[in-house]
């Protein structure tokens, strides 16, 4: 049905919001995940691996997190594509298996995205949201999106690799602009950081509220991008790159419901998952809780009542 995708399937009780995740049809869901199981740009990069895994670990926590009907309001229906396919990679041929992976991306992003649902990427590398947005874009007639991130990493790197996202964003005129927040100066050069500034690049704020800069009104998409190693490693071990002064979940995840109430999303991402370093399997349920989070923003736009 969607293109490079291998089906999933949950198994969960009834009560939990992964029992009713569809993954036969997409018919009737506004939200769509999309699993990319492939860390060749973290390696690339010199990373620590495992972020392949991701995708899996993340819906394992979902599986045993969320209730199916929340007190105060509906959930948005949502279906589950699968996992994009990685292609076989060779020794001394990581860049091009990359690239294939890339395209693979794209293409499954922009089946979703012309189907109308707002695309929830399961990394993988950083640099799968530069396919995954790019994708998204084709299916809005590749108009540029405004986009926030949450990073400690500028990603902006000339370079292939798992660094390489955001930079890929600006140049090919995908991004009409982006910011991140969450930004180290401990961890970006300052060629990096000029370069970002000079090509529609802002560093926000690390203090609520975050999250301007998306678009305000229905006529703009915009696309979040959350990498978890913009956490705090005592809450978010699992991750490729672990941050020691990092953001509190509960701060990302009260912006990801706000943004979810206030926008509509082209895609949104949780990117650098990485299971073989998550202790207790807790940076899995945390990534769970920013994506219930979102759609608890999505879901209060048409609140229930108390009674």
């Amino acid at each position: 049905m969607i293109p490079h995708c291998t089906p999933v399937r949950y198994t969960a009780p009834d009560s939990r919001l992964a029992a009713h995740i569809r993954t036969d049809t997409p018919d009737g869901c506004t939200v769509a995940i999309l699993g990319m199981p492939d860390d060749t740009g973290v390696r690339l990069n010199n990373g620590r691996p495992g972020a392949k895994d991701g995708p899996g670990a993340f819906r394992a926590a979902l599986a045993r997190y969320g209730v199916a009907t929340p007190p105060e309001y509906d959930l948005p229906r949502v279906f589950d594509a699968g996992d994009v396919a990685p292609p076989a990679c060779t020794p001394g041929h990581e860049a091009a298996a990359l690239t294939e992976m890339h395209r693979r991306v794209s293409e499954a992003a922009e089946s979703l995205a012309s189907r109308g649902m707002t695309v929830v990427g399961i990394g993988g590398g950083h640099d799968l949201t530069y396919a995954l947005v790019r994708g998204v874009a084709r299916a809005h007639a590749g108009k540029k999106l405004l986009g926030l991130y949450y990073d400690a990493h500028l990603d902006v790197r000339d370079t292939i690799g798992s660094g390489m996202g955001f930079r890929r964003l600006l140049e090919e005129n995908i991004a009409a602009s982006l910011r991140i927040v969450g930004f180290s100066p401990e961890v970006n050069s300052r060629e990096h950081t000029q370069w970002f500034i000079r090509n529609r690049g802002s560093l926000g704020s690390t203090a609520a509220p975050r999250i301007g800069g998306l678009p305000d009104d229905k006529n703009s998409k915009g696309f979040v991008s959350v990498d978890l190693d913009a956490i705090d490693m005592s809450s978010a071990p699992g991750v490729s790159a672990p941050n020691p002064a990092g953001l509190a979940a509960r701060d990302v995840a009260a912006d990801l419901k706000q943004i979810g109430f206030a926008m509509e999303l082209a895609c949104l991402d949780f990117m650098e998952l990485c299971p073989p370093h998550d202790e207790g399997g807790r940076t899995a349920r945390i990534a769970a809780h920013l994506f219930v989070s979102y759609l608890h923003g999505i879901g209060l736009r048409k609140p229930l009542p108390l009674v």
